[in-house]
């Protein structure tokens, strides 16, 4: 029964509705709760699995293949989820820890899992509700969230819950969502897997046109999706240059750089003057993007990944937080980015992949969380 709980507690706390991450302050009590280790271990990964349960489909959708590969990496990507809590669970509270094991070792379990390199797959990590419990707080508002993971783990939890609750039903019935900044515009586009593919003069004329239709309503700064300008080299960055001629409008948008080692999954501003690489994405993909074995081995090729740099880029005098497709379900890019008090959050993907799942949605739904947890405008551009 109390495995099921957890399978409920996953799917619907990431169901891709920002209002629900609440319901994942369930899983800690859970855990908890559970009657032995491979219990806790059977807690955790149905939790895990069944809120990351789209990725077998986008597996088999990326790779135009069965199901069975996306099955794979889906129970290989939680296995450092299950192994972190099932190895810190304990029957004992107060064994060794004068009263308080529980919750030291959920402590443990969610910084191990909300940092590299378990962070690396840390995916649906109960911190992100508190952005709907606690909106506007910031920093205080993720330590109260972390107090109540913490309670719930605890035989105060009834009362933890109660209170939690409350605050829940007030951020529901008070809920508006985060502001978009003035002159900004996040542009979603439909070209599915074509996107960035096409390298032609009409596909880049068409998506000019686009952005100088914004400029005319009043844009200064555009933002298009992950990998909406494809391989970024001189002939593309002079094209956009010269489309953008005579515009006062700066474009933000995805590319991949490639060279001898393998490519990066950037993003690019661009504006009549100048065209520059803004942002190297810090956590591409794993497995289909990121591949360090290639690297290891000799061979080269894959996405790099830039897991401490560029923590916030500017576009003109405005200091953004970038977010690249994997990295919004991640805890520590985004908090990583907070330290340097970013002005706006910008957020994009390539979702074509995704059809059939909730994916995109629940990306949506994380960056909107952690912008009303800092109260700061975010500017996001899909393309499905």
């Amino acid at each position: 029964m109390i495995v099921l709980a957890s399978v409920a507690c996953g799917s619907l706390g990431w169901s891709g509705n920002v209002l629900a991450f609440p319901v994942t302050m369930l899983f800690p009590a859970l855990w908890a709760l559970s009657p032995s280790r491979v219990i806790a271990a059977l807690v955790s990964a149905g939790y895990f699995l069944s809120a990351s349960r789209g990725l077998p489909q986008g597996v088999a959708n990326f790779y135009s293949a069965d199901l069975g590969p996306g099955f794979l990496l889906w129970f290989a990507a939680s296995l450092s989820f299950v192994v972190v809590h099932a190895a810190l669970w304990t029957w004992h509270p107060g064994r060794g820890y004068s009263g308080i094991g529980r919750p030291v070792r959920y402590l443990a379990a969610a910084v191990l899992t909300g940092l590299p390199p378990f962070g690396i797959t840390g995916w649906a990590h109960p911190l992100t509700a508190a952005g709907v419990l606690f909106p506007g707080w910031g920093w205080w508002g993720l330590l109260a969230t972390a107090a109540g993971l913490l309670v719930m783990v605890t035989r105060y939890r009834p009362a933890a819950a109660i209170g939690l609750g409350g605050l829940w039903l007030w951020s529901t019935a008070t809920w508006t969502g985060p502001t978009l900044p003035e002159g900004w515009r996040g542009v979603d586009l439909e070209y599915g897997q074509m996107l960035g593919r096409d390298a032609s003069l009409e596909y880049h004329g068409a998506l000019v046109a686009t952005v100088r239709k914004a400029a005319a309503e009043g844009s200064r700064v555009v933002v298009l999706p992950e990998s909406a300008l494809g391989f970024w080299t001189p002939t593309v960055a002079r094209l956009w240059r010269e489309g953008l001629n005579g515009r006062d409008v700066t474009v933000v948008a995805g590319a991949d750089v490639i060279d001898v080692h393998g490519y990066d999954n950037v993003m690019v501003a661009v504006h009549s003057g100048a065209a520059d690489i803004l942002y190297k994405e810090r956590m591409p993909v794993p497995v289909s993007m990121w591949q360090p074995w290639l690297r290891w081995t000799g061979q080269g090729g894959g996405a790099k990944a830039h897991l401490f740099a560029n923590q916030v880029v500017e576009v003109g005098t405005t200091r953004i937080e970038p977010l690249i497709c994997y990295e919004q379900l991640l805890v520590w890019p985004v908090l990583q980015s907070m330290l340097h008090s970013p002005a706006v959050i910008v957020a994009t993907g390539n979702g074509w992949w995704t059809a059939g799942t909730s994916i995109i949605a629940i990306q949506k739904a994380s960056v909107t969380a952690w912008a009303k947890l800092f109260d700061l405008p975010v500017v996001m551009a899909f393309n499905t």
